[in-house]
């Protein structure tokens, strides 16, 4: 690893951080290092994306992974490289989900005691994941709202115990063992590949891809994909230097970091063609598709890459592309949350207030004159507390198209039903979402 790191400066670059860049023969040993556990992914060709785009489009499928994520191969890797004394010192790590399940297996697979760090709002499937998978080897702590606070929690614990930490992606040995994915990929197909579109939390999957196509396939495209909510890399690349967001959507919390790696950050600045954000209810509507119309479960995370394509529709014409699906950790207990974001984003739900006339036969009328054949009451909060001649309720409405929101509005407001519209309306809204 000494002769991957350079700590001259450079542009935009902290001159205490060594740069770094992987090298083709410490991936390609990578791969051999984790041969032992981790599964060769399929690479699928989407008949029905592949239609809709008029393009060839691959989905490698790392949701089919033995921890159901490619995660871990930058854990694996990392462990295996550490000394005897770090191995019986034990290691520790941070994670939304995804990393802390691979960190897991790889204690349980080399006999190492690891403690896992995990934000409190983790869905409760990826903790039991976990614990599956580490067994008596890991303990599980929860700790912060968000990955960044259990990695501070989690850095703090790991210097008073002295032990070794293996970050989800900002280190070499973890970049490398991600990076094998470009491997098994370029083994895969003999067709050159346009377009890899691979999801972007910290960058450690990104920075890894950006390495094998510069060394074995040059021509191919690398593009970042971040959620709109947590546009960590993409603000990061536009400022020229590392940025910490205050605040993030956690919602697609395999990818909601607030700050990117300091190794990460400069391979993806120099060497990704783009940086890409997509609104979290698309993300949604792609889960929805993919489970409906393709038999594929997948988390946010991994429906990030596919949600993006509709951005590049005319630039990846006729061409070979593939999305890493990066992940299939999704707890079914969010699935409500999933297709309410998905229904808000296709403008297919709404909240208003509707005053209702205090008389009898009011909520009759509003349902046989004021809502459409096909609209469906879904929220319905009222409680008559005053002898006002209007009494306010709030109403979820759910629309077959988005065109009939407008003619439904002009009837409310002609019968004097409409309130107010609470969709665009985002501190109202957030109570009710």
């Amino acid at each position: 690893m000494k002769n991957n790191l350079n700590t001259k400066q450079e542009k935009g670059h902290d001159s205490n951080v060594p740069l770094y860049f992987p090298k083709l023969s410490d991936i390609q040993e990578a791969a051999k290092t984790i041969g032992q556990v981790v599964s060769e992914t399929p690479l699928q060709h989407s008949i029905r994306y592949s239609k809709n785009y008029d393009a060839n489009i691959l989905l490698k499928r790392e949701d089919l992974q033995r921890v159901r994520s490619y995660k871990i191969r930058g854990a694996f890797n990392k462990i295996s490289s550490l000394s005897p004394k770090e191995l019986k010192q034990g290691v520790v790590c941070a994670s939304a989900g995804n990393h802390a399940q691979g960190v897991a297996f790889a204690c349980k697979h080399l006999g190492v005691d690891g403690t896992i760090f995990m934000p409190v709002v983790t869905p409760k499937q990826k903790i039991d994941q976990t614990k599956m998978f580490g067994g008596d080897r890991v303990k599980v702590v929860l700790d912060g709202d968000t990955f960044d606070d259990s990695y501070s929690a989690a850095m703090d614990f790991c210097k008073m115990k002295r032990k070794t930490f293996v970050h989800p992606f900002d280190d070499p040995k973890t970049i490398e063992g991600q990076a094998t994915v470009g491997l098994e990929l370029l083994d895969q197909t003999t067709e050159p590949i346009d377009y890899v579109f691979v999801a972007v939390g910290g960058g450690g999957l990104a920075s890894g891809l950006c390495a094998t196509f510069k060394a074995l396939s040059p021509e191919t495209k690398i593009i970042g994909v971040e959620p709109e909510g947590a546009p960590s890399m993409k603000l990061s690349m536009q400022e020229g230097k590392l940025v910490q967001l205050s605040q993030i959507d956690k919602f697609i919390d395999g990818a909601a970091v607030q700050k990117v790696g300091e190794y990460t950050f400069p391979i993806c600045r120099d060497h990704l063609y783009r940086m890409e954000t997509v609104p979290e209810g698309k993300v949604c509507q792609t889960i929805l598709e993919l489970y409906n119309r393709d038999a594929i479960v997948v988390e946010p995370a991994g429906a990030l890459t596919i949600a993006a394509l509709d951005y590049f529709r005319e630039e990846m014409l006729g061409k070979n592309v593939v999305c890493i699906v990066s992940g299939s950790n999704n707890d079914i207990t969010r699935t409500a949350e999933i297709k309410e974001r998905a229904l808000l984003h296709g403008r297919l739900k709404h909240y208003f207030i509707i005053r209702f006339p205090q008389r009898p036969g009011a909520l009759k009328e509003f349902v046989a004159d004021i809502l459409g054949p096909n609209d469906d009451i879904t929220h319905f909060e009222y409680s008559k507390k005053s002898s006002r001649e209007n009494a306010p309720a709030v109403v979820g409405i759910e629309l077959k198209s988005p065109e009939d929101l407008e003619p439904l509005i002009a009837r409310m407001k002609a019968r004097n039903f409409f309130g107010d519209y609470l969709n665009n309306k985002p501190d109202l809204f957030q109570y009710l979402v």
